[in-house]
């Protein structure tokens, strides 16, 4: 009997097929280095990774379950995939650090696929090459001297409308209302914004923004990523309509961020609409979440412990008793006097977490650990990890304000990174930190605050209450 060529063609070939696809998922599960081995762990799924794992979300402030997992499992650097790419996740203070000061040598900024898809060309601008210069500028326009001169008694006078209005109400959901208030204070001071002509809260398409910002980009109706894109669609409207504004209007100056960098277009060429549109919108996504989010774990954190708000009464009556004027505003070394408030803000910064994570990408191949990690792999800096590891800080998961009283900062250095590190240390840490602080002295002097329902966290990895937290506000 003659064989039937055509089936044995067709069997050879999905022969052949099989054999590519378990090579291709051989070859996937099993990197490997030219200059040394890899850091163990499991890449996961074809193309998929451990995707879907990363983003289980965990109903508290502990170390994600996907990070403790592997961590326990396989040491504090491990190997994984993420969003389709391959990626060294460090819990090593020391290893996070040593990355986070070699940006330019063995590093680059980096972020996920759906950032840079988002930002494009503007984004890579904006947060590599031109980073001295907008580093520069925020610290001009936001920095301490900025801050003593100009924004101290703009950011207090901000808190006691913001209270008042939050005493006129049965009760406010934090979060929102946290929002909401940042977005009108730094919108207004970045571009001029006037939040009565917008005709909507324009803080919730930066919500939508940043639940999309590390999902898979898959820009189709009902994914997360494409609510995140609307969401940056209006508010990239909003940013190039107040420039055109500008320009149709010079007599309008405010002298704010968006002046200045309309000016120094005429001396760097690199400063375009789009890079200005981009870096506004940058400095919004940075500020707003991250602070509303920070200053709501606070909250709830102080209602949790009151003998924290009584200590913090303290020292906030104590300055209060030593103003000849006890209407006046907060000064500048009242501030700096605040030494228990300090330590209640670093506590919730360690706690909060809110930054889900630091990306550096490989330009070179680095050597760890006597593990290797490949030119342009990416490195995933997991600050909840090294902010609630219990070889650094003792009940890591107790709010414990006092921890810091004996804490020496070369004891820290390496353990509390916040504000991420290196040559791109956050150049808006201080003007955090005072907003923390003017809260809590408006809070602890003034009201009485009280949770009303909700609270619940989730952290899939960013931070937010899935049913909402709210309070109610009344005087003391």
């Amino acid at each position: 009997m003659i064989p039937d060529l055509g089936y044995f063609g067709g069997a050879c070939f999905v022969a052949m097929v099989t054999v590519a696809i378990f090579h291709f998922i051989h070859k996937w599960r099993n990197p490997t280095c030219m200059n040394g081995r890899l850091p163990p762990g499991s890449m996961g799924l074809p193309i998929i990774g451990e995707t879907i794992q990363f983003f289980i979300p965990t109903n508290s402030l502990d170390v994600p379950a996907f990070l403790s997992k592997r961590i326990k499992k396989y040491g504090p650097v491990f190997r994984t995939s993420l969003v389709g790419r391959p990626v060294v996740v460090s819990a090593d203070p020391d290893f996070s650090h040593y990355i986070l000061q070699q940006e330019g040598r063995l590093v680059e900024f980096w972020y996920t696929d759906s950032f840079n898809k988002l930002f494009g060309q503007a984004g890579v601008t904006a947060f590599g090459l031109f980073h001295k210069y907008v580093r520069t500028l925020v610290l001009n326009k936001f920095g301490p001297e900025a801050l003593k001169q100009k924004l101290l008694p703009e950011l207090e006078e901000m808190w006691v409308q913001a209270l008042e209005d939050w005493k006129a109400r049965d009760y406010v959901e934090v979060k929102q209302s946290l929002s909401t208030m940042m977005f009108d204070f730094v919108a207004k001071a970045l571009f001029g914004y006037e939040p009565d002509k917008s005709g909507e809260d324009m803080s919730k398409n930066l919500n939508k923004f940043t639940e999309g910002l590390m999902s898979i980009p898959l820009n189709i109706p009902g994914t997360s990523f494409h609510r995140c894109w609307q969401g940056q669609k209006k508010l990239l409207k909003l940013i190039k309509d107040a420039i055109q504004e500008r320009r149709v209007h010079p007599e309008k100056l405010k002298g704010d961020f968006l002046d200045q960098m309309l000016d120094d277009m005429k001396q760097h060429k690199f400063i375009t609409d789009n890079t200005i549109s981009f870096l506004i919108f940058g400095l919004l996504l940075a500020t707003v979440e991250s602070m509303s989010s920070t200053i709501t774990v606070t909250i709830k954190l102080l209602i949790e412990h009151p003998h924290v708000v009584k200590e913090l009464m303290k020292e906030h009556e104590e300055i209060l008793k030593n103003k000849e004027n006890q209407e006046a505003r907060i000064t500048w070394a009242e501030y700096k006097s605040m030494t228990f408030t300090m330590q209640v803000i670093q506590e919730s910064l360690r706690l909060a977490n809110i930054a889900p994570g630091i990306l550096r990408r490989t330009i070179k191949d680095i050597e760890v650990n006597g593990y290797a990690v490949p030119k342009g792999w990416t490195i995933y800096v997991a600050p909840a990890a090294i902010h609630l590891n219990p070889e650094t800080y003792k009940d890591p998961l107790s709010f414990n304000p006092w921890r810091w009283k004996n804490l020496e900062a070369s004891a820290t250095q390496k353990n509390f990174i916040p504000f991420g590190g290196g040559s791109r240390q956050c150049a808006g840490a201080e003007f955090s930190k005072l907003l923390l602080a003017l809260c809590i002295h408006q809070l602890v002097t003034k009201y009485r605050w009280t949770k009303v329902k909700g609270g619940d966290i989730i952290r899939s990895p960013t931070v937010s209450f899935g049913n909402g937290y709210f309070i109610k506000v009344t005087d003391k």
